[in-house]
């Protein structure tokens, strides 16, 4: 569309009253199919471990509020995101540590990657950490994290920031009566707040159980030929997603697998849990090792193949376009 003389005066007069023609920007706005900033990207947990290590020497929990890396999209520099819409970082917790309580309007999931001994403490639930454990922090919940254990320990976390951003709705709070369960020896701490630990918790989806139902799946022999078999994690109490806007997953992908390729509008986190293999995103592929991370962005064609038997955990917006009616898939 050509841009006159007189309509280009026509534009300029509109801009000093806040207004702008929709003609001129309709096809950006409202588009044919999505399009996107994110892009394929992998983060190789060998490659960020001794980044990891270092923010453990360089810097303390207490001055960090929380030691976390942010995986950035490469697509979305400095907008501490992985996708447009979730928040993903690799969180450190060294022994002796606690990060102390505090809530916040964002909804959160923690993927344990490595080391054991460690607890994420939720509205007084006291939940244990183990690699694969999927633990919860719903909105405006108080949490905090320990390591009475002699390891660090490293998680995946997931949070619905830029959602929360979104709405401008981003509330924060720290607990001041409840900073921390241990001492500076690393021991418990007896004036601390009661704690209650628990080992069941509709907050905590222990690895083994769920790693349980894909092999039981596997021996029924009923094997998607895009996904091989996957679970879906869900809420015991509603039967509906973990979290209103993220929702997590977990598939075997038996060795050989050969995945047909599938789209879908939610931009996907990948994390391999177990075995090798490699996945290809549009035009990029990428080969993968336990505790790698990737993500897919939204409506990307993805397919996997699996070099030995394989485990891949998951999270995305799902829950949140399926609410809003806008969630598509296309195998």
């Amino acid at each position: 569309m050509s841009v006159t003389a007189e309509r280009k005066d026509f534009y300029s007069r509109l801009k000093t009253k806040s207004v702008a023609p929709l003609w001129e920007v309709l096809s950006d706005i409202v588009r044919k199919d999505p399009r996107t900033s994110v892009q394929a990207a992998l983060w190789r947990y060998d490659e960020m471990r001794p980044f990891i290590t270092e923010a453990g020497r360089i810097i303390t929990a207490e001055e960090a509020e929380r030691r976390v890396l942010i995986l950035e999209n490469p697509g979305l520099p400095g907008m501490s995101r992985v996708t447009q819409s979730l928040y993903a970082g690799l969180q450190l917790i060294m022994p002796g540590e606690t990060a102390h309580s505090h809530r916040h309007s964002a909804s959160a999931l923690r993927f344990i990657l490595e080391g054991t001994g460690a607890y994420t403490s939720v509205d007084g639930e006291r939940m244990t950490m183990k690699p694969g454990d999927f633990i919860l922090t719903p909105f405006w919940s108080f949490h905090d994290h320990g390591n009475p254990g002699g390891d660090p320990v490293v998680w995946l976390d997931g949070l619905d920031i830029p959602i929360v951003n979104m709405f401008d709705t981003s509330f924060f709070e720290k607990h001041e009566e409840h900073e921390g369960h241990l001492n500076h020896e690393g021991h418990e701490d007896e004036r601390a707040p009661a704690v209650r630990p628990v080992e069941s918790s509709l907050m905590k989806y222990p690895y083994e159980p769920h790693r349980d139902r894909l092999m039981k799946m596997a021996k029924a022999g009923d094997l998607d030929p895009r996904q091989g078999f996957k679970l879906e994690y869900r809420n015991a109490s509603t039967g509906g997603p973990p979290l209103p806007t993220i929702g997590a997953y977990l598939q075997l992908l038996p060795k050989g697998f050969t995945g047909q390729p599938s789209r879908a509008t939610d931009a996907t986190i990948f994390c391999a849990v177990e075995g090798r293999g490699t996945t290809t995103i549009g035009d990029t592929t990428f080969n993968w090792l336990p505790r790698d991370i990737f993500v897919a962005p939204s409506w990307h064609p993805v397919s996997h193949r699996a070099a030995e038997d394989s485990v891949l955990f998951s999270f995305s917006d799902r829950p949140a376009q399926e609410a809003l009616g806008i969630w598509r898939e296309e195998a």
